[in-house]
C-alpha cells in the first residue's frame, strides 16, 4: 500500500488530569502526510485544567499541577483544535480513549474516521506477545531514538504511534483492507456490513 494516497490523518494523542471524566493537560496532533509521519508540523500543548492533577495521573505522565499553572485553558483554544482536527481521519492507540476524550470536549465535531492502531497491531501482529505501544514498540523494532521527549507524554506518544501506524500497515494492500482491521465498530469510518444480494424466492 501506497500511504501518500491516504486521506488525511492526524494522529492524536491526550494526556489527563486523573478525574473521572478526565480534564485535558495535554493534546499533540502529528500528521501522516505524503506517506510519511511529520512530527515537524506538529501541534502540542499543555492544557490547564479546572480541576487539579492527581498525583496517580502525575505518576503517569509526570505532568505537576505547577507545570500547567501558565497554559492556556481549555476553552481558550478549543476553536483552534477543532480547525485543525475538522474533516481529518484520526489515529490513536486505544482509539476509543481520545475519541471518547475529544468528542466530550468537543461536542460539535465529529472525525471522518477513528483509526485504533490497537485494534490493528491485534490484527496484523496476532503472534506478538503483547500489544501495549511499549510491547509493540520492542517487538517491531521501531527506531523511537531521534522522537525527542519521553513515553506518556503526548507529542512522543503521538509521533511512536504515527510511526507504528505506517509499520502496520505494510500488511494491507489497500486503505479499505486497512481500515477493515482498524476501524471499531461503530465508529466514524468503520466499513459497513458486506451486503451480499438476496435472491427474490
Amino acid at each position: 500500500m501506497n500511504p501518500s494516497t491516504w486521506p488525511r490523518l492526524l494522529v492524536v494523542d491526550v494526556e489527563g488530569n486523573g478525574a473521572t471524566p478526565p480534564d485535558l493537560v495535554e493534546i499533540a496532533v502529528v500528521p501522516i502526510d505524503g506517506g510519511l509521519a511529520r512530527p515537524e508540523q506538529a501541534k502540542c500543548t499543555l492544557v490547564r485544567p479546572p480541576h487539579p492533577i492527581t498525583r496517580f495521573a502525575t505518576g503517569v505522565h509526570h505532568i505537576t499541577n505547577q507545570d500547567v499553572i501558565g497554559a492556556p485553558t481549555w476553552e481558550s483554544i478549543a476553536e483552534a483544535v477543532q480547525q485543525d482536527l475538522d474533516g481529518a481521519w484520526i489515529a490513536a492507540h486505544n482509539a476509543s480513549v481520545e475519541y471518547t476524550v475529544l468528542g466530550r470536549h468537543l461536542p460539535a465535531w465529529k472525525p471522518a474516521g477513528v483509526v485504533d492502531t490497537l485494534r490493528l497491531a491485534r490484527a496484523a501482529l496476532p503472534d506478538a506477545p503483547k500489544h501495549g505501544l511499549d510491547a509493540l514498540i520492542t517487538y517491531t523494532g521501531l527506531d523511537t531514538s531521534n522522537i525527542p521527549g519521553k513515553r506518556h507524554r503526548a507529542a512522543y506518544d503521538a509521533h511512536v504511534t504515527a510511526l507504528l501506524l505506517l509499520e502496520l500497515a505494510r500488511g494491507y494492500a489497500t486503505w479499505d483492507d486497512l481500515i477493515k482491521a482498524a476501524v471499531p465498530p461503530q465508529m466514524p469510518g468503520a466499513p459497513g456490513p458486506d451486503h451480499e444480494e438476496q435472491p427474490l424466492w
